[in-house]
């Protein structure tokens, strides 16, 4: 009895340790967007980072337009480049991100409709989005180990027929030389210019473990893309299409 006791208090105490872990993890990375926000902001405008210029901008947008929304939820959506670049092609966007800074610098520039909200806040309260949507977008958007709770919510914020389109780095390149699971990395923002503040945490999944995600979320995966370098041929992103 003595060991089984001592037993459950061992994993009771590692669980909180990780919650722990998780939760800071958590708060640096929007402490990150809050600190980086003008950093990323030019870094966006400069055309910086190579991969978007590449390939992943126009993939999801042009995933996005065939689609054929007429509204889209963008969560995630930072300074606001891909809520601008539907609008311009005739889509009413409304742009969601956790991260005030961000918000404050889409707010600037317009063409579009922006607010501060922070994913915690869509899980309690999905209603928060206001009237469904014929398509959601998490482009790169999704960086914590939790995402299960904010993708069944969004569910209750699409219609029937719509499409959730979420856009993330690929696995077998991130992962470079390292062990293929799922675990915390940091993005340094060393390959991007400007004078970032402060590291990111954020987590790294396998391609079965982000099919998993979408899955026990209750999301059916219609097509799954990846975009390529168009000359070195290394896959810069995958692409899930789902419903």
């Amino acid at each position: 009895m003595g060991y089984s006791i001592a037993n459950f208090t061992l994993k009771q105490t590692q669980i909180a340790k990780r919650m722990t872990v998780k939760s800071t993890r958590e708060q640096q990375i929007k402490q990150s967007w809050e600190a980086n926000a003008d950093a990323w902001t030019r870094a966006i405008d400069q055309n910086q980072i190579e991969s978007r210029r590449a390939a992943t901008d126009e993939a999801i947008v042009q995933a996005v337009l065939r689609c054929r929304p007429r509204r889209v939820l963008d969560v995630g959506c930072g300074e606001g480049w891909l809520a601008r670049a539907l609008a311009n092609r005739g889509v009413q966007v409304v742009g969601v991100d956790g991260s005030p800074a961000l918000v404050d610098r889409a707010c600037e520039k317009g063409n579009g409709c922006f607010r501060a909200i922070g994913y915690d806040e869509i899980i309690a309260d999905p209603a928060i989005l206001g009237q469904s949507y014929d398509g959601i977008v998490c482009n790169f958007s999704l960086l914590g180990e939790e995402i299960g709770d904010l993708l069944r919510s969004l569910r209750q914020a699409i219609v029937s027929d719509g499409h959730l389109l979420i856009q993330t780095v690929h696995p077998f390149t991130a992962c470079q030389q390292q062990p293929y699971i799922d675990g915390w990395k940091t993005e340094t923002f060393d390959n991007f210019g400007g004078d970032f503040r402060e590291p990111m945490p954020w987590y790294f999944r396998t391609v079965s473990s982000w099919f998993q995600q979408v899955s026990e979320a209750g999301w059916r995966l219609c097509k799954f893309e990846e975009p390529i370098h168009p000359q070195t041929k290394i896959p810069l992103s995958m692409l899930m299409i789902c419903q």
